[in-house]
């Protein structure tokens, strides 16, 4: 992809919502968040992993639909009407191979789809005395590295456990983007000891913003988010961060800041591909 960059400023509406029981209520929660964004004055909203759909195993296959479904269409259709961005967190996505993928799709200002992730490294985790998942019980794993143009330059994409990967981060910098949106639900024992952790440290090793939507947390539900939606900076510092409530973070993004750290402190620019590094 040919690097583009931009100096100016994008708003970004995240919205870290309850995830509802039914998907026709998620689609009126969706329609909601996007009429606040473009009333906010939103280029973008954001929206967390799994948002019409409760983070179980064992509904992901029930609510799964092919790309061009009821949800992908209503998405197209609200970005459109509304004039904005939809990052439209992840849903489960039925492929064209019967497995089912945890999948983000990204829509422009005209509800036309321009970025599509499925989530490349599956969660499965035994932490004793805490948390225990296993989503490759019930989902496939994707094999892209995920940027796309907007008219702010490239932007990165990536769901959840992605965002832990170093390598991931750098290869959407290296790709040309200065802004990594994650859509994700970390847990209640991942999120309080790394969540603003990974988020600040893809910022700052890629000198880019990192964004991280999450679900807000209801304790009725079998999974428990941590919440607390995140914004880093190009240095690293948070932007801005959320609780684990229902609500919005209206941040706006100085694309200039993206392009003055990377001046000062020229990483990409003095990195060593590995092959040239010699283990010893």
């Amino acid at each position: 992809m040919a690097e583009s960059v931009y100096t100016g400023k994008v708003r970004v509406l995240q919205r870290q919502l309850l995830v509802p029981e039914r998907k026709e209520a998620a689609l009126e929660e969706l329609a909601r968040s996007c009429a606040a964004a473009a009333e906010a004055g939103a280029d973008l909203l954001t929206l967390p992993e799994m948002f019409c759909c409760p983070y179980e195993s064992s509904r992901f296959g029930p609510e799964a639909e092919e790309e061009g479904g009821p949800v992908w269409r209503r998405c197209a259709e609200l970005a459109r009407s509304h004039g904005i961005y939809l990052s439209a967190g992840s849903v489960p996505e039925r492929g064209e191979d019967g497995r089912v993928y945890n999948t983000a799709y990204v829509f422009d200002r005209q509800g036309r789809q321009i970025a599509k992730h499925r989530k490349a490294h599956l969660f499965d985790i035994d932490v004793p005395g805490g948390q225990r998942f296993f989503e490759s019980d019930s989902l496939a794993a994707g094999s892209s590295v995920t940027t796309f143009d907007t008219e702010f330059g490239t932007m990165g994409l990536c769901v959840c456990y992605d965002i832990r990967f170093p390598e991931l981060g750098r290869r959407m910098a290296l790709a040309g983007a200065r802004v990594i949106l994650a859509p994700g639900a970390f847990n209640l024992t991942t999120g309080p000891l790394h969540w603003e952790l990974v988020f600040r440290a893809q910022a700052m090793f890629n000198q880019c913003y990192a964004l991280g939507t999450a679900p807000a947390r209801d304790m009725a539900a079998s999974y428990h988010s941590w919440g607390h939606t995140i914004a880093a900076d190009p240095w690293g510092r948070v932007l801005a961060q959320m609780d684990e409530g229902d609500g919005v973070q209206l941040v706006e993004l100085d694309l200039a800041e993206v392009e003055a750290v990377r001046a000062q402190i020229p990483l990409l620019r003095h990195r060593l591909p590995m092959d040239a590094l010699a283990c010893e």
